[in-house]
């Protein structure tokens, strides 16, 4: 008993370190793209938590402070760490809004956008986008998201250290540059399908200029819908290939290296 006791003060400081990390690891596996989805059970999902943190602890573990005093201290030292962490889980998140924009701009320009728009459970989209956010995770998962992840984790405390609470320049300028960062690449992504609906509407329209008793609106949208799946079989691939290049490039090197 006396041996126990002389570890206590140890045990202290180790489950202290366990449930800082875990604070800001939790905010991230939040909203982590795969392992953060609401279709995964809220138990799996703490299970997770719990075996990232476990991972990250280890590497993290000289930045963490001793124990506070008072709850008041432990408060304002984990407070800023959930804030941290969900806004770094944002950015993660920030990929499969850019999935989602090159869906629907891809559903809107192939008149695709009402075929089957409500079939997902969480977040009701199109099914173009349907596809590529559940073809996009699929990928990232078997291409070693977990290590992605846990060296992302890891890399947070270097670019806000443990204790530190988020710049507000540093906020701002990331944030601007990610949200562009997503539209962009959303865009980049359905650049073909807008280049097709543009070519099938000039062509429709010479159609009926040439033609004012056709209605080539009619004749037109069954060639519109089977080369809309038409393209999105030939380019799923490419789009998938890029994205992922994307955040692959993001997870090595988050924010560009910021500061």
């Amino acid at each position: 008993m006396d041996t126990l006791f002389d570890l206590m003060p140890y045990s202290q400081s180790v489950m202290w370190s366990g449930f800082a990390v875990f604070t800001r690891v939790g905010a991230i596996m939040a909203v982590l793209p795969a392992f953060g989805d609401q279709p995964v059970p809220t138990r799996v999902r703490l299970v997770l938590a719990v075996m990232f943190s476990m991972i990250v602890a280890p590497a993290v573990a000289p930045q963490v402070v001793t124990l506070p005093d008072t709850a008041m201290a432990a408060a304002k030292v984990l407070g800023p760490e959930a804030l941290t962490g969900l806004f770094f889980g944002i950015c993660l998140r920030f990929f499969i809004l850019a999935l989602q924009i090159a869906g629907s701009i891809a559903a809107q320009s192939t008149s695709l956008s009402q075929i089957f728009g409500g079939t997902a459970v969480v977040d009701p989209q199109p099914a173009i986008g349907h596809v590529l956010v559940v073809a996009g995770t699929a990928l990232a998962a078997l291409m070693g998201l977990h290590v992605q992840a846990a060296s992302y984790m890891i890399q947070s405390y270097m670019i806000v250290p443990f204790g530190n609470a988020l710049d507000t320049r540093f906020v701002a300028e990331v944030g601007v540059q990610e949200v562009a960062r997503a539209f962009g690449l959303g865009f980049t992504l359905a650049a073909p399908f807008l280049i097709a609906s543009l070519i099938y509407n000039v062509v429709l329209g010479v159609i009926n200029r040439a033609m004012p008793q056709l209605m080539v609106s009619f004749v037109g949208a069954p060639a519109l819908t089977a080369g809309g799946l038409l393209l999105f079989f030939l380019t799923a691939p490419l789009m998938l290939a890029l994205w992922f290049a994307a955040f692959s490039a993001f997870m090595e090197t988050p924010f560009d290296g910021w500061p």
